[in-house]
């Protein structure tokens, strides 16, 4: 239970009840979109400098380098294009962030994530580019048992030599610790509903 990270999801929240969570001593964050955290970020972490981002929301390759230089930990790899364009300006940087590769695990048409039956080979991809792989991500579909989902993650995970599962959110994340979740994405649960108006 102790290597579990609680990710406080941030997005769309306002600055005041994330300055409240950072006073309260939490350090992990996770963020859908680049652009709202190049809004955000800097300056929380001029006062907080030990904050550790993570990017869970879809990657352009357009926003890569802003990603890479902003983020600790992008959970959203799910195509070759992709992590190559991470792989390439970690060569010209000489950094990157921990990475996760995100599985649609209902192989759903509308949702991002590598389908199932490829993702051993992306894992081959990014472990051949030197990419610093932790581990899986997954959204299990609205509607499904989401603990059968987290399961088929750990079981790919185990396949591949992989440690990490970031899986679990406010609704499912105690189901997600009991798969082996290593990371669980927690927002609403520790700021309250989202005000999207």
């Amino acid at each position: 239970m102790d290597d579990i990270s609680l990710i406080a999801v941030s997005k769309v929240q306002p600055n005041e009840r994330v300055a409240a969570v950072l006073e309260e001593g939490h350090r992990v964050f996770g963020e859908n979109r680049v652009q709202e955290a190049e809004g955000k970020w800097p300056g929380f972490r001029e006062t907080y400098s030990d904050v550790e981002l993570h990017l869970i929301g879809a990657l352009q390759t357009n926003k890569v380098r802003a990603a890479m230089d902003l983020f600790d930990v992008i959970h959203v790899v799910d195509r070759l294009k992709l992590a190559r364009a991470i792989a390439r300006i970690a060569d010209e940087t000489g950094k990157c962030p921990d990475l996760f590769v995100q599985v649609n695990t209902g192989d759903e048409a509308q949702k991002a994530g590598v389908p199932v039956g490829e993702v051993d080979a992306l894992v081959a991809e990014c472990r051949s580019l030197g990419l610093p792989l932790l581990g899986l991500m997954c959204l299990p579909p609205i509607g499904e048992t989401a603990s059968l989902h987290f399961a088929l993650l750990k079981k790919i995970a185990d396949r591949n030599g992989l440690k990490g599962l970031s899986m679990g959110m406010s609704g499912d994340f105690e189901e997600a610790i009991a798969q082996g979740a290593t990371h669980v994405r927690v927002g609403s649960a520790i700021f309250g509903a989202r005000d999207y108006g």
